[in-house]
Parts: structure tokens; sequence; C-alpha cells
């Protein structure tokens, strides 16, 4: 990103309100668009929800992994729901007017809801990784109080980061255009309005990511070299299959949110990127969260039962 001059006082006008662009270059689609954002957020939220549901009310579901995973549900339906209603909203009325105030809460909760993914993400993972290692002394090493204590890490770890962030992204002199060429209030074009020296900024915007995101999936890594390790280990292929099955879809779910997520930030930018950035930025706010219960669920006969059961109530 480039860095720019501040101009002079008289040039600074300051903004009251954005407005967010989301898809407004495609107006014959807008119907359709929020009919369909519609019906995916009522997927993820029903698909979400009905896991969080039955891992409170299954007591088979009563375990550290499935405690994990109801957290997870619920984290999805927060996520999805800081972005998609405020989409919908636009879509449907056409106007899409953000105030400052409401922007910078946007991209706070945004954020902190990321990062708390991430580090949940980085929780299961080691979950998976006693239980694989480590059986004999799992019940002991992920008892409710450690699990619950893990849960609340994750949640607050990326508070005092994001708040700092976000207070220090919306002091920065807003000036001339005042059109956020995205869905939601996402740093990168954010920082593009903003008049000044933004090299702080995005300094700030690479340690946090490196603490709240890197750190996270490096310790995914080592999790899974250890696992990997030992489930080669074991004398049969059945063993290794079944082995391998209980972390499959927390593996694939972390292929999906990371893999998306780098590709959207990591990448060269362009003048016309801002298309792709949207696209890309749908797929780790919102494809990979309606994904996640159609991962748990096909891939786990546990859930599937505990569904029957809900279902057949």
């Amino acid at each position: 990103m480039k860095h720019k001059v501040k101009p002079p006082e008289e040039n600074l006008t300051e903004l009251m309100e954005f407005v967010l662009l989301d898809f407004a270059d495609v107006p014959h689609l807008q119907k359709f668009l929020f009919g369909l954002f519609l019906i995916i957020y009522l997927i993820i939220f029903l698909g979400n929800g009905a896991i969080l549901l039955i891992t409170k009310l299954d007591p088979g579901l009563h375990t550290p992994m499935y405690f994990f995973l109801g957290n997870f549900s619920f984290l999805e339906i927060c996520y999805v729901s800081v972005t998609l209603p405020r989409m919908l909203m636009n879509l449907w009325t056409q106007r899409r007017a953000i105030s400052f105030a409401a922007c910078a809460t946007q991209m706070y909760w945004f954020l902190m809801l990321g990062a708390t993914e991430c580090f949940l993400l980085a929780v299961m993972g080691y979950d998976r990784y006693v239980a694989i290692c480590n059986p004999l002394h799992y019940p002991l090493v992920m008892n409710h109080k450690v699990c619950v204590q893990l849960v609340a890490g994750s949640w607050v770890c990326g508070i005092p980061v994001h708040i700092g962030q976000t207070f220090q992204i919306f002091s920065l002199p807003f000036c001339g255009s005042n059109l956020i060429n995205h869905f939601f209030c996402d740093i990168p074009p954010v920082l593009k309005l903003a008049c000044g020296d933004t090299f702080m900024n995005e300094m700030m915007v690479y340690i946090a990511a490196v603490l709240l995101v890197m750190v996270p999936f490096l310790l995914i890594l080592v999790s899974y070299g250890k696992i990997i390790s030992t489930i080669l280990k074991l004398p049969s292929g059945t063993s290794r299959a079944k082995a391998f099955s209980t972390c499959s879809s927390h593996l694939i779910v972390v292929t999906l949110f990371y893999g998306s997520a780098t590709i959207s930030y990591l990448r060269p930018k362009t003048e016309n990127s801002a298309g792709t950035d949207k696209v890309l930025s749908l797929f780790y706010t919102i494809v990979t969260p309606l994904f996640n219960p159609m991962i748990y669920s096909l891939r786990n006969k546990d859930v599937i039962m505990a569904l029957r059961k809900l279902l057949c109530k």
C-alpha cells in the first residue's frame, strides 16, 4: 500500500459517514443477491444453531471435542452476523450509508471474532493432539475447567489488540471520497480513504496478524505434525484410518478458513483488484461458516445420531 502525504489542514473535511458499495456495480442482480445471501444466512444460522443445540442437549456429546465444536458453531453465527445483516439491508433498501461509529464498531467485532476463530481452531487442534498422542491422559488434561479456560482465553486474547487497532485507524483524518469498495468495513479499504501517512497503521496490522493469526496457525501445524507422526506409528491401517477420521473435519475447516484468508490478504494488490477481494472475502466470512456444519455432521456418526434424536422428538 502506498503511503500518502498528509494534505494541508484547510483541505481536510471531517467525514461523518461512509458508503459501502458492496455489489452496487451489478444493479440488475440486487434482488437476486438479497435472496441468495438471505438463504445462506438462514442456512448458516440453522446449521450452526443445530450443532450448538445438540452439543448442549445430548449427553453423549458432553466431551471436550464437542464442547469446542458447540462454541465454534456459536462463534460462526456471531461472525457472519457482523457482516451479513448489514449487507442484506443495503441490498434491499439500496441505502448504503454507514455512520463513522457503526463502521468502527463493525470493524472491531469482525477483527475480534476473526482472532477468536484463529485461537479456537488452535485449541481444537490441541484437543485432537492430546486425544491421539496422549489418550490415557486425555480425561485428566482436557477436564471441563481447562476446556472453559481455553475457550475463554480464545475469546479474550484479541480484545485489547483490536480495540487499540480500531481506535488507531479511526483516529486518522479522512478526506475526499467516503466510498468503501467492499461489503463491510475491513481494514484495507478503510485505510485507502485515510489522509496522511498510514505506515504505522500498516505496521500494526502486520504485527497483529503475526500475533493473532500466524501464532495460532503455527500451533495448529505443530499439533498436526505430532498427530501425523503418531498416526503413522500405529500398527494397523484400520487404527490409522480411525485416528485420522477424528481430526479430518477440523483439518478441512482450517484449510478453508486459513487458505481463503491468506489468499485474500497476502496476494499482490492492484488497482482493479477490489472485485476479486470481495469474492475472496466471501469465502472466509460466509462460505466457510456455511460449510462447517456440513463438514462436521456428514463426517461424524455421533453428530448424525444426535441430530436424528433431536428431529424425532
